[in-house]
């Protein structure tokens, strides 16, 4: 038996995607196409890997166990690759690149950006703190952006860590009402991020510090549905001053707590993942150096 490492792929981005045609759209082909390649590598295996259910196709518990050790094949294949490639000094393969909302536009596309090697891939993917860093222990990230600040999940020993800079924390406020501190607010509607996650964690105990239960009217996973939120007079929010964006018309005030911006990464990585994580603290030192000289 013969398996084609493509086809394993779209197997694999079944499982993770749900649809032939989400598969379809991120492979940048036709859904008949990707339904073809399937039925073939159903042919290679000699075992039904899917099933009809009305319109939709799911997977057999084969289909399920072949497209999650593909995963685990297809990663060791890129790795191999990457090492060959790295035989002759140019990093390449698939790097995959956790960051947290509010550093996606701001620190891992800028990064991705000023990196120059055709043969390294840098896939992207949103990561809340609260997730990043069981993603790198469990090799679903090869780098994260996080915070260290999360004192609900500490940095295991075996992860390095790389400082980026430090991101103040903001009480934000409706036009026209702005607040002095947490404690003008006990009173007011608050909008939170979801259970458990560092910021909705981080307000918590800054509302208890100052005395009070904050009154949640709101859980939002998205930034920009917090700031539109308080624009309309709904809530008040603590947010990241990196994710305050000017286009919404709300008040902030800072507060006296920042939150550390780190890149993590498993001790001992390869080559074309130091290289990304190089490029984000590049990145970040240039910014640095910059608001040095325009101070």
């Amino acid at each position: 038996m013969t398996l084609n490492p493509w086809r394993l792929r779209l197997l694999s981005q079944l499982d993770a995607l749900g649809t032939v045609r989400a598969v379809a759209q991120a492979a940048n082909l036709s859904p008949s196409s990707v339904s073809q390649q399937l039925a073939v590598l159903e042919n290679e295996t000699r075992t039904q890997l899917l099933e009809r259910t009305g319109r939709r196709v799911r997977l057999t518990s084969a289909g399920l166990i072949l497209a999650r050790r593909a995963r685990s094949i297809l990663d060791q294949m890129d790795a191999v690759e990457a090492e060959l490639r790295e035989l002759s000094q140019e990093p390449s393969g698939r790097v995959r690149l956790g960051a947290f909302q509010s550093s996606i536009h701001t620190l891992a596309v800028p990064a991705i950006g000023h990196l120059d090697h055709p043969h390294l891939q840098v896939e992207l993917v949103e990561l809340e703190p609260h997730a990043s860093m069981p993603a790198l222990l469990a090799g679903e990230v090869d780098v994260i952006i996080t915070t260290t600040d999360f004192v609900e999940l500490p940095v295991p020993p075996d992860i390095d860590v790389v400082p980026l800079g430090a991101d103040p924390i903001v009480l934000v406020t409706p036009p026209g009402q702005p607040k002095n501190d947490i404690a003008a607010c006990k009173d007011e509607p608050w909008a939170f991020d979801i259970p458990g996650s560092y910021m909705a964690n981080l307000a918590t105990r800054l509302c208890r510090q100052a005395g009070f239960e904050p009154r949640v009217v709101g859980r939002f996973s998205n930034y920009m549905l917090t700031l539109k939120h308080v624009e309309a007079g709904l809530a008040v929010a603590v947010l990241p001053a990196l994710a305050v964006d000017p286009r919404f018309d709300v008040v902030t005030r800072e507060l006296p707590v920042t939150r550390r911006i780190t890149a993590a990464v498993r001790r001992d990585s390869r080559a074309a993942i130091t290289v990304v994580l190089d490029a984000l603290h590049t990145l970040q030192s240039l910014r640095n150096l910059s608001q040095s000289d325009e101070r």
